[in-house]
């Protein structure tokens, strides 16, 4: 069980007139774990101050403990837990806040607003690590009360008989779970933490030479991580007990467990095979068939650049599509340095020829 105790008030509903006071607590595995009940006459502060001394006698609280309790704000239990335990924390159900909030805001951005506020761990700056729980609703009391409904409407007897017999129904059902429980942490606990290994991965630990660890996510954000304190700045490791997954960021490869496998893995034979490696990969039939026509699309539009703009701005162009030019026949196909001369002397005997004819 955690140090965290729900308490709650159901009214009867037969003839018989009272409330009946629960007290709930969370288990390892965050299932509800019935604690105490009775029947008084009323909530008042007088009933629940009874039922608290009897709840510390079975529960060995002292007047320093450091319990959490948590309820919806019920008639007289405030004063009752101040009186008897002062060194207690107190937290107030949100979903009951809401609904006080409700009568002046009633948009449904309030809700969103306080749930949001809520839920920041960042937030919770009068929480301590004593209940080892996030917990800010008061359910786990709602889900018995839920459970009592049948009972309540029967006389006083009958109805304390119906509440431990379903209180003995339950221990059973959850010693069967507990005995399918594979490894050493519950279901919940192994679920967290796995989603936690895994937002783990995204993450880069700088350690600073001590026991704490700079962490950086990669949605830009930063936490410190002190080993030796188990703590975080993002407050979850502290607040559910649970390693957060900044924390789990920081654990080493050297804290790792050795394998125990007598063999040796070796990568597989490699033959190499002859010339140059190539580096570049292998082009499908769709891609070179693309990348001909768009060679081609190039080609014409260059060839239609050519004859509207002149022959100056063609030359400006890139001449990776283009048509090379020699410079002593002015031809095309060849440049200057693989040229045989065959352009040069048509023209030098189309120039004597024309002489010849002046003369």
């Amino acid at each position: 069980m955690r140090d965290l105790l729900g308490l709650d008030g159901a009214f009867m509903k037969g003839h018989c007139h009272g409330q009946i006071l629960t007290v709930v607590s969370l288990d390892s595995s965050n299932g509800i774990y019935p604690l105490a009940y009775a029947i008084v006459e009323s909530e008042y502060t007088t009933s629940w101050k009874w039922f608290l001394e009897c709840l510390g006698d079975d529960l060995e609280m002292g007047y320093n403990s450091n319990f959490t309790f948590i309820s919806d704000r019920q008639k007289g239990v405030i004063p009752a837990i101040a009186q008897l335990f002062p060194n207690a924390e107190y937290r107030y159900c949100l979903r009951h806040i809401h609904e006080n909030m409700r009568k002046q805001w009633k948009a449904r951005e309030y809700k969103e607003f306080i749930w949001r506020c809520a839920t920041a761990t960042t937030a919770r700056s009068h929480f301590t690590g004593r209940a080892i729980s996030d917990v800010l609703l008061n359910n786990m009391c709602e889900v018995l009360n839920g459970k009592l409904e049948k009972g309540r409407d029967k006389p006083i007897i009958t109805c304390l008989e119906f509440i431990r017999e379903y209180l003995m129904k339950r221990i059973c059902n959850v010693v069967k779970d507990q005995r399918k429980c594979q490894g050493p942490l519950t279901p919940t606990a192994t679920k967290l933490l796995k989603k936690n290994e895994q937002q783990a991965a995204e993450y880069i630990a700088r350690w600073n030479g001590g026991g704490k660890y700079q962490v950086a996510g990669p949605w830009n954000d930063q936490h410190v991580v002190d080993i030796d304190q188990m703590t975080c700045t993002c407050r979850k490791w502290e607040l559910t007990g649970i390693p957060c997954r900044h924390a789990i960021a920081t654990w080493s490869r050297a804290m790792w467990p050795k394998s125990d496998c007598p063999t040796r893995i070796i990568p597989p034979p490699y033959h190499k095979m002859p010339g140059r490696p190539k580096k570049k990969r292998r082009q499908s039939m769709e891609e070179r068939m693309s990348q001909k026509e768009k060679s081609s699309q190039i080609e014409s539009v260059i060839a239609s650049q050519s004859q509207t703009q002149g022959s100056k701005e063609v030359e400006m162009l890139s001449r990776k599509f283009g048509s090379v030019t020699c410079g002593k026949c002015k031809q095309k196909s060849h440049n200057k340095r693989t040229c045989k001369g065959q352009g040069v002397g048509q023209q030098e005997g189309g120039g004597a020829n024309e002489g010849h004819g002046q003369e």
